[in-house]
């Protein structure tokens, strides 16, 4: 069965959908102010202040957002070593491992989103020429569509062709 197909077996679908990780994922990062502040911190934004002027949000809002994301191990929250008054927001490995979902979301919203390629592109710093479109490959390097793809048992070993 294709990825993209529910099928006849909406038992088998509903099963699966319970232990889907998506929405976990989504409650922690789904929500607009949570990208913004995402991205905000993918740019160097590091203070709270930061934060608030860039992205002109309620304070109440941020700090529950900013919350949030650190409960989530998403931001590290740590002492300013240069003024102990203030707070130090920086992305954690797993934070960082959101790097490529950020990614493909902006290159879908210049695409589909709002109509057209931005002033800024991320280039990559070694030659200073544009990163490539985010895509879903096959274990060979094959850009895949989702007709080509399929939903396998991960407790199963891979099928493989048997030599003739």
């Amino acid at each position: 069965m294709a990825a993209g197909k529910a099928g006849t077996d909406i038992e088998a679908f509903r099963t699966a959908a319970l232990s889907c990780p998506i929405p976990a994922a989504v409650e922690l990062i789904g929500e607009k102010w949570a990208f913004l502040i995402l991205r905000g911190a993918f740019n160097g934004l590091r203070h709270f202040e930061q934060f608030q002027a860039g992205l002109g949000i309620a304070r109440n809002i941020l700090s529950d957002r900013l919350g949030k994301l650190v409960c989530g191990e998403i931001l590290e929250r740590s002492a300013d070593p240069s003024d102990k008054r203030k707070v130090i927001y920086a992305l954690t490995d797993k934070g960082e491992a959101l790097l490529p979902v950020m990614l493909a979301v902006r290159q879908w919203g210049e695409r589909w989103g709002n109509g057209g390629q931005p002033p800024i592109l991320l280039a990559d710093v070694r030659d200073g020429r544009p990163i490539r479109r985010i895509c879903v490959q096959s274990q060979d390097g094959r850009e895949l569509q989702l007709s080509d793809l399929m939903w396998t048992d991960a407790r199963q070993p891979a099928e493989t062709e048997q030599a003739a």
